[in-house]
C-alpha cells in the first residue's frame, strides 16, 4: 500500500523516514557495494550502510515500543531524533556507517533543541540538513572531495535556498545531491579510472529518496549507476538496474596499497581526552573518523598496527565492542569471541521460521532456526549469530519471508566477510522453505545442492490466509478490519468472512494451474475442521494430489498453503 505522506517533522515522520531509508539501503546494497573503491576497494560500503540504518530504526522502534508500554502515547520528536542518531551511532559499522551516523546525529541536535516540541517545518529541516553536513566533515580528520561529504554538502546548500514545507525541502535536497553525486567522478581521481560515483554518496541519495517519500508519500526514481568511458553518469531507472562494473573486475581499479587494518570501536570518553585521541590515531594512519558526543563515540580508523590503535582507545576511556578487519584476508576478529574449539561442519541451513512448530520440524530435518514471531522481524545481527551458531563451512539461508531478503542480504554479506560460504535462496515462504530442505544433500557439491533447493523453492507456490486489522484497497477490492484474506504469492485474491469458506478458494485457485503436493500449516487460530475440510476438498476434486499438514503454533496467520 502506498505511503501515508507526513505533513510535519515530528515523531511518526522520523520513525516512517527511518523504515523507508532502511528499504532504500536494502534495494541499493549490491549495487553501492559494487561501486566501492574508494577509500579501499572492500565492496562493503552498501552493507555497511544498510546495517547502520538498521541499527537506527531498531532503535526508535524501541522508543515507540517503550512509550506504548507505559501507554504514553507517541514519543515527541526529540525522544525520537535522539533514539536515531543513537543507534546509528552504535550500530554504524565502516567508514561510510560511521558518517551517516553521524549525519544523523546532527539532525538530531537541531530536531532535540526544544525537548517539548512536538513537530518541525521546512525551516526546521533546513537547518537540521545544514548542521548534519557541517557536523559531519568536522568529524572527518582530513576531508576529500567527491565523497559522501560533497554530497551532503550539495544537499544542504540545496535545501538552503528552498522555500516551503518539509516536503519541497526533502526534494530540494536530494535533487542537490543527486548533482553532486554525478559531479564525484570528476573531484576524485580513483572514481573516474573506474567509472563510478562514490558509493558513500550513492547511499545517501538513497537516504535522502526515502525523507521525500516520507513527507510527499511519492518515491523519487531509483538512482542507477552506468559505467562509462572515462566518467559515470546517474541516470533515472524506474527498474531500479544498474549495469556497473565492480572495482575488482576494473582494469583501472586502484591498486591495493595503503593500511592493512580497519579498526572501529565504541568508546566511552570525555571531550578533551577524544581531542588527543584524535591527534593520535591521525598519526596512525588514515581514513580517521570520529564521531558522537556526551561521552559515547564511535571511532573508525585505517592502520597498519591495530594494536596501537587499540591502545590509544584505552588510554583515551574504555574501548569496548572492538573490530578489526584484515583487508588482504577478510579476517574478522572480535574481542572476546574465541574461536569454538569443535569442528566446522561442512554444510548446514539456517532457516528462519514464523512459529514454534513450524520452528521444530526444521530442526528435526537438520536446520539451525530463528524464530521470527508476529510483528517481530529477527534483525541482521540475528542472522548472523544463527550462521554463526550453525559453525559450518558452507550455509545455505532460507528466509521464508520477502520482507527479510535484503536483511538476510545483508547478513549474508557479513558472514562472508568472516570466511564463511553462504547462499541465500530468496524463500518468500516457510512453506517454500520446506519444499528446498526436503530435497537438501548435504553430500552434494555446494553448488548443486543450492540449485536444488532454489529450484524445488521456487516450484512451489505458496499463501497464506489471515484476519485484515483495517480497512485498506488491495487488488482484490476493499476490504475491511475482520475480513478474511487469502493471499496467493503475496497478492491479496480472495476477501471473505468465513476461514474455512475462503482457504478452499484459495486452494481450488492454487490447483487450478496443477500440483502434485499441498502443504498446510495451521496456525493456533486456525479453526480445528479447516484442515479436514482442505484434505477431502483435494481428495474428492483433485487426483493424485497428496496432502500434508503441519501445526505451525503461533505464527501470525490462521493458515499457509504450499503446492508443488
Amino acid at each position: 500500500m502506498a505511503q501515508v505522506p507526513q505533513t510535519f517533522f515530528d515523531a511518526l515522520a522520523v520513525r516512517t523516514w527511518c523504515g523507508l531509508a532502511l528499504r532504500a539501503l536494502g534495494r541499493a546494497r549490491e549495487e553501492i557495494d559494487a561501486i566501492n573503491v574508494y577509500p579501499v576497494a572492500d565492496g562493503d560500503t552498501g552493507t555497511n550502510l544498510y546495517l547502520t540504518a538498521e541499527s537506527a530504526a531498531a532503535a526508535v522502534e524501541a522508543v515507540f515500543e517503550a512509550h506504548g508500554a507505559h501507554d504514553s502515547g507517541k514519543p515527541t520528536l526529540a525522544d525520537a531524533s535522539r533514539a536515531m542518531a543513537h543507534g546509528a551511532l552504535i550500530g554504524a559499522r565502516g567508514n561510510s556507517g560511521t558518517i551517516l551516523a553521524q549525519l544523523l546525529r546532527g539532525m538530531a541536535q537541531v530536531l532535540s533543541a526544544d525537548d517539548e516540541s512536538t513537530h518541525t517545518d521546512g525551516d526546521g529541516l533546513r537547518l537540521a540538513l545544514r548542521h548534519a553536513a557541517d557536523s559531519a566533515r568536522q568529524a572527518v580528520a582530513h576531508p576529500v572531495e567527491g565523497t559522501v561529504l560533497t554530497v551532503a554538502a550539495a544537499a544542504a546548500d540545496a535545501a538552503g535556498g528552498a522555500d516551503g514545507d518539509c516536503g519541497t525541502v526533502a526534494r530540494a535536497a536530494y535533487e542537490g545531491a543527486r548533482a553532486a553525486l554525478a559531479e564525484t567522478p570528476g573531484q576524485l581521481a580513483v572514481l573516474e579510472r573506474a567509472g563510478v560515483v562514490d558509493a558513500g554518496g550513492r547511499g545517501l541519495v538513497a537516504v535522502l529518496g526515502a525523507l521525500v517519500e516520507t513527507f510527499t508519500g511519492e518515491m523519487p526514481r531509483e538512482v542507477a549507476v552506468a559505467a562509462g568511458a572515462g566518467h559515470a553518469r546517474v541516470t533515472d531507472d524506474t527498474a531500479g538496474t544498474s549495469p556497473v562494473t565492480p572495482p575488482e573486475e576494473c582494469a583501472d581499479a586502484p591498486d591495493t596499497g595503503g593500511p592493512a587494518f580497519e579498526v572501529i570501536y565504541l568508546l566511552e570518553a570525555d571531550d578533551s581526552a577524544v581531542a588527543r585521541l584524535r591527534a593520535r590515531l591521525d598519526g596512525l594512519g588514515d581514513s580517521l573518523v570520529v564521531v558522537g558526543g556526551d561521552g559515547l563515540w564511535n571511532v573508525h580508523v585505517h592502520v597498519d598496527d591495530a594494536g596501537a590503535a587499540v591502545e590509544a582507545g584505552v588510554e583515551a576511556g574504555r574501548p569496548y565492542r572492538i573490530r578489526i578487519t584484515h583487508f588482504g584476508v577478510e579476517d574478522v576478529h572480535t574481542t572476546g569471541a574465541e574461536r569454538p574449539p569443535r569442528e566446522r561442519a561442512q554444510r548446514a541451513v539456517v532457516a528462519v521460521v514464523p512459529g514454534e512448530g513450524l520452528a521444530g520440524l526444521y530442526t528435526e530435518a537438520g536446520a539451525t532456526t530463528v524464530l521470527a514471531r508476529p510483528g517481530e522481524p529477527p534483525a541482521s545481527g540475528e542472522l548472523v549469530e544463527a550462521v554463526r551458531r550453525a559453525h559450518a563451512r558452507e550455509v545455505v539461508l532460507l528466509p521464508n519471508d520477502a520482507e527479510l531478503r535484503h536483511t538476510a542480504a545483508a547478513a549474508a554479506e557479513q558472514a562472508r566477510t568472516e570466511g564463511i560460504r553462504v547462499a541465500l535462496i530468496p524463500t518468500r515462504s516457510a512453506v517454500q522453505g520446506i519444499a528446498a530442505l526436503a530435497v537438501h544433500e548435504p553430500e552434494r557439491r555446494f553448488d548443486e545442492d543450492v540449485v536444488q533447493m532454489t529450484s524445488a523453492a521456487g516450484a512451489t507456490r505458496h499463501a497464506e490466509v489471515v484476519v485484515a486489522e483495517r480497512q485498506s484497497w488491495t487488488m482484490a477490492g476493499i476490504c475491511q478490519a475482520g475480513d478474511v484474506l487469502g493471499l496467493i504469492d503475496g497478492d491479496v485474491a480472495v476477501i471473505g468472512s468465513d476461514v474455512t469458506v475462503t482457504a478452499e478458494t484459495v486452494l481450488d485457485r492454487m490447483l487450478s494451474a496443477g500440483g502434485e503436493l499441498v502443504t498446510l500449516v495451521l496456525g493456533d487460530e486456525a479453526p480445528e475442521a479447516v484442515a479436514e475440510r482442505l484434505e477431502a476438498r483435494v481428495r474428492e476434486s483433485y487426483l493424485a494430489v497428496d496432502t500434508v499438514v503441519y501445526r505451525g503454533g503461533r505464527q501470525g496467520a490462521l493458515l499457509l498453503i504450499g503446492v508443488e
